[in-house]
């Protein structure tokens, strides 16, 4: 028996409000809730199907066949939930950098999410879809929607998914990624988030100001307010990366290119253009500004950057399935 395939595209996402740390490891629960906004510029393309004669999952990613057991474990979820005993073929197209912090986890489990789904038979509500997600990678509940979007933490399994605050948002802006470096991160997202959680003597702190962020910034969207929205985005990622340097070892995703993106971005504010910085776990930054500013940020940027290291993107879609040309 070899299932219907079916393909699904998921796009990233990048924090304005970081989640940074979980309370439960294993079902993937945050330690506060987060919001995102979904970038077209990045995505994933998953094709799934399953078949009666696999001995185990098998796992391809950009045409090469990878290690599948964290893939399977996944699998193991939809196969629980669909009942389906069969093994699957899994296919990846990641149109963004891997594991260099511009979210190519999100996409991907987004994408894998509803392509298993529904090559299992099942046809799930999106905030099912954004709990199965979950369970592959935080940040990939977001990506279920576009736009604007916020990840309520909740307190188990069924209480923690992303709703959407503007999926289809007409707001103007957009956001310049500066690649400084496509290398695999010496300290993963989960390694660095379980260090802080577990030696930072301020990550109480953090709990607390993250939440407050997250009502303010919701506040600040709905009013249109980029100058505030950025503000906020930028003290949060700051606040995130001193944990990083807080904790035990300490550690920083930072690189010399890294501080001096930031501080271009601080020089062109003290110019007059509405420009923010945030990072997440990784060198490279994402700029968010206005639509009619972002090629004078671009110009700026190229004096120092090589212009493939500047990738501009604007607000993006949730999941959806895509038929395969």
């Amino acid at each position: 028996m070899i299932s219907k395939p079916f393909t699904a595209r998921a796009h990233t996402n990048i924090a304005l409000i970081k989640y940074w740390g979980k309370k439960d490891k294993q079902l993937i629960l945050p330690m506060n809730s987060s919001l995102s906004l979904t970038l077209d510029r990045f995505y994933t393309d998953t094709e799934v199907y399953f078949d009666s004669d696999l001995k185990q999952d098998l796992f391809y990613l950009n045409d090469e066949k990878k290690d599948a057991a964290k893939v399977a474990h996944f699998m193991d979820l939809v196969r629980s939930k669909s009942e389906l005993k069969a093994f699957a073929h899994i296919k990846s197209i990641n149109h963004v950098p891997t594991t260099a912090g511009l979210a190519s986890s999100a996409s991907a489990y987004a994408a894998l999410a509803l392509a298993a789904s529904r090559a299992a038979g099942m046809q799930l509500s999106l905030p099912e879809l954004s709990r199965l997600a979950r369970r592959g990678s935080g940040s990939a509940s977001r990506s279920i929607y576009g736009g604007f979007v916020e990840w309520q933490r909740g307190h188990d399994d069924l209480s923690s998914f992303a709703v959407p605050i503007e999926e289809n948002t007409d707001w103007n802006i957009c956001m310049i990624a500066v690649v400084i470096d496509k290398a695999r991160k010496k300290i993963s997202s989960r390694v660095g988030m379980q260090r802080v959680v577990e030696t930072s003597p301020f990550y109480p702190a953090w709990i607390k100001s993250a939440e407050h962020d997250l009502t303010a910034i919701k506040k600040a969207i709905k009013e249109r307010n980029l100058k505030k929205v950025g503000e906020i985005t930028e003290e949060n990622a700051m606040k995130m990366h001193a944990l990083n340097m807080s904790a035990s070892p300490h550690f920083s995703y930072f690189e010399s290119a890294t501080i001096e993106v930031m501080h271009l971005v601080e020089l062109l504010r003290s110019e007059g253009i509405c420009c923010y910085y945030t990072l997440d776990a990784g060198p490279n930054v994402k700029i968010l500004c206005s639509v009619e500013d972002s090629e004078e940020i671009l110009r700026r940027l190229a004096v120092k950057f090589d212009k493939k290291q500047l990738l501009i993107a604007h607000p993006g879609p949730g999941v959806q399935l895509i038929n395969k040309k």
